[in-house]
């Protein structure tokens, strides 16, 4: 597929997987790799987060055509306890390394009511909140997080130490929303500075800080520097436990150990990710827990909207609510992501 040619924007679910499995499979991955890595890719389309979703098939096939990435991993699970488990991800797609550690994790939560899994060897694995709602569907409570290339400096700091680690929570809703918390360290994503540079716009000096560690309002100062993280020094304690969770207890690469994989995409990062996973049908029956859920939220959207039109929401329903409209709908992908995939798919044997 040329790049003038009309290209379909508009995808079912099953169609955008199918071509995605492809691609995949024509980066060197095995059918069932591919499709453990397109799931989680496809589920972040579906809730919205689109630069954390298919798009991605530009920097993992980069890094997969240079071996930067392994396409054949041979990840293997330990056991040291009953309710632990240890994954090595021997260098393969992050999502694929995830979905084997939640599996590990899941498998030990319904043994032992709580489950935990420690990652290594991994590389970016995508958003937190598709494994936290494969964890709900499945009875599971969870605490999950990632580390990640340093572009946050320590606090009070001139130069990147850590990275802009995801963490996220899930709680079970049966018959209902559950509860989903994804999130960064950062006040916001470098996307966004980086939208207001192109745009001419100044930003507000609580996003980022100049190369010296400064807080600044220009935009090509702040893509420069580094990201400011939430909540000041609490956030900045915030990401450091969890690069000591995902990264240092994991075995994995942490802090500025993690390799910068667009400054070296032939390299390994050497990610660590962890999973909690609480099986919640050993703390009650799905009714205790629905009505409990229920009432939870209705506790919160009973408050009066603080302005109107806008009312108040429970983290994970806008994503919910967007998965559901496009389940319906059909999935958007921007041309340059499908003519991407088409690309990789033709490669497939």
């Amino acid at each position: 597929m040329t790049q003038n040619a009309q290209v379909q924007t508009v995808w079912s679910e099953a169609e955008l997987s199918a071509l995605a499995v492809k691609a995949f499979q024509g980066l060197g991955l095995t059918l069932a790799d591919a499709k453990d890595v397109v799931q989680v890719l496809v589920m972040a389309d579906l809730f919205g987060l689109s630069t954390h979703g298919l798009s991605r098939v530009e920097s993992y096939g980069e890094r997969l055509l240079v071996k930067g990435i392994s396409a054949r991993p041979n990840i293997t699970v330990q056991s040291p306890a009953p309710a632990l488990r240890l994954v090595d991800g021997d260098n393969g797609v992050g999502p694929l390394v995830g979905m084997h550690a939640l599996r590990a994790a899941m498998q030990a939560a319904k043994e032992c009511g709580i489950g935990m899994a420690f990652a290594r060897g991994s590389n970016h694995f995508g958003p937190i909140s598709p494994y936290s709602l494969l964890a709900a569907q499945e009875g599971f409570a969870s605490i999950i997080g990632s580390n990640a290339t340093t572009t946050i400096a320590p606090w009070g700091g001139s130069d990147a130490r850590l990275g802009n680690s995801p963490l996220g929570f899930g709680v079970p809703n049966p018959g209902g929303d559950p509860f989903l918390l994804d999130m960064a360290m950062s006040v916001v994503a470098r996307a966004k500075i980086r939208n207001a540079f192109k745009r001419g716009e100044a930003i507000p000096d609580t996003w980022a800080t100049d190369d010296k560690g400064r807080a600044t309002t220009d935009p090509k100062a702040a893509l420069d520097g580094f990201l400011q993280p939430i909540g000041g020094h609490k956030g900045y304690g915030l990401a450091l436990l969890v690069d000591l969770f995902a990264g240092l207890l994991s075995n994995a690469a942490y802090l500025t150990h993690v390799k910068s994989w667009v400054d070296a995409p032939d390299e390994p990062q050497n990610l660590g990710h962890f999973f909690i996973l609480i099986n919640t049908q050993m703390l009650g029956s799905t009714q205790w827990l629905a009505e409990r859920m229920t009432d939870f939220a209705s506790i919160l959207h009973d408050s009066p909207a603080a302005v109107e039109g806008r009312p108040v929401i429970v983290p994970g329903e806008i994503e919910l609510h967007k998965m559901k409209q496009q389940r319906a709908q059909g999935i958007t992908l921007d041309a340059t992501t499908v003519i991407l995939l088409h690309q990789h798919a033709a490669r497939a044997k």
